[in-house]
């Protein structure tokens, strides 16, 4: 079965409503419920929003879907609760785990881990229907070229996720916090034996793509409870600090709300957490230290580079050739610091078939000899370091 069919077979076969799914003999998919606890963090209502103006306004703390969500657990047959977890993260503003499916599939063969597919705060199945709704998206798309002539790459893909930042940059801030806190509460129920798949005293590794990357690093670097003190990480096509990332896309953001949200973050941050006591009282954290040393290069770089420095035995990275968003040049700026010194190793790939950071491997049947050697030879070199087979 080449690349492309395993995607068709893994889509029609894995979704949420099951609590079990036999995939092959190698590999069952388990459904759980996950109920968020810390709603709390987010915004009360949307800062400029006109409350009742669409279906973009709802307040954040009400997004039912973001509350409890279904999440996928990848676990190899014939085995029983597991010691070794692979904690998967997905890209921005993605809304379903089809391309995945086949990459938790190959790692659980290829590692013998058992692979939690973790959905990041109001993305994947944490947002409403409605933002995926193809007629409403577009409508929206439409609205923001009207309110903004000069907007790039407006899109019904990336209306929700763009008209919702740029009204409250801060969203950023707190649905990561949020996501955040959720996965170390799932660690710490798995610690305690409440979950059924995972023996009590688990080691956890992960691997991460995108903007999924960016979240691991933060948990690296913070190392909560210390979780991640022995943890393995595998980055695919992101690492690169918040501000050498360029995410205008029509499937992640327009151009209006990235300048939005890089001014908030970049530009005036430090100066948000001198005159909101919340935001002041949360990102003075362990966790908010490690978030706030990975959005400039040039601010905190000795705190990032000597945290990264102590791990470089644990963390490789792959970019690729063509990736404008998340360029390898950046991804090995972040990882091997500013004097290149820190040996952690960030290779560079290219393909021989039309490829973009959104879609690196394409499921097109005229494509599938091409796109199964190059992700057989990705996922080797994954596989490879998370079993610590290579350095």
């Amino acid at each position: 079965m080449n690349y492309f069919q395993r995607c068709r077979q893994l889509k029609s076969l894995v979704s949420y409503d099951p609590d079990r799914i036999e995939v092959d003999s190698a590999t069952t998919v388990h459904n759980f419920t996950f109920h968020s606890r810390h709603t709390s963090l987010l915004p009360e209502s949307p800062a400029g929003a006109e409350p009742g103006r669409d279906l973009l306004d709802v307040e954040d703390r009400q997004v039912s879907e973001n509350a409890s969500f279904r999440y996928h657990v990848f676990h190899p047959n014939g085995s029983g609760p597991s010691a070794e977890m692979l904690l998967m993260f997905h890209g921005f503003n993605e809304r379903h785990w089809d391309k995945y499916l086949p990459w938790a599939a190959r790692l659980v063969e290829s590692t013998g881990k058992t692979v939690v597919l973790f959905p990041i705060a109001f993305l994947m199945n944490r947002s409403p229907a409605s933002w995926s709704d193809t007629r409403l998206m577009h409508a929206a798309s439409k609205r923001r070229q009207v309110e903004y002539p000069d907007v790039i790459d407006s899109s019904l893909l990336n209306a929700a996720i763009s008209t919702r930042l740029q009204r409250n940059p801060q969203r950023f801030i707190w649905s990561g916090l949020q996501t955040y806190y959720d996965v170390l509460g799932f660690l710490e129920s798995c610690r305690n034996g409440e979950h059924p798949l995972f023996q009590a005293d688990f080691h956890v590794d992960i691997m991460a793509y995108s903007i999924g990357c960016f979240l691991s690093e933060i948990l690296l670097l913070a190392n909560p409870e210390g979780f991640f003190s022995a943890s393995r990480a595998f980055l695919f096509c992101g690492g690169p600090v918040f501000n050498r990332i360029s995410p205008v896309s029509r499937f992640i953001l327009d151009s209006e709300a990235n300048v939005r949200l890089y001014s908030f973050l970049v530009e005036h941050l430090e100066s948000h957490i001198r005159h909101d006591e919340k935001l002041g009282r949360y990102l003075n954290t362990e966790s908010g230290t490690a978030f706030r040393s990975m959005l400039n290069y040039k601010l905190m770089g000795d705190f990032r580079e000597e945290k990264f420095r102590a791990m470089s035995g644990r963390i490789a990275a792959i970019g690729l050739a063509r990736d404008e968003i998340m360029p390898p040049y950046e991804i090995a700026n972040t990882l091997k610091g500013r004097n290149r010194d820190i040996p952690i190793p960030v290779g560079t790939v290219d393909f021989p078939y039309p490829y973009r950071h959104e879609d690196p491997f394409p499921a097109q049947e005229r494509f599938a000899p091409e796109v199964d050697e190059s992700f057989n030879r990705v996922f080797d070199e994954i596989s490879g370091f998370l079993t610590g087979q290579t350095p």
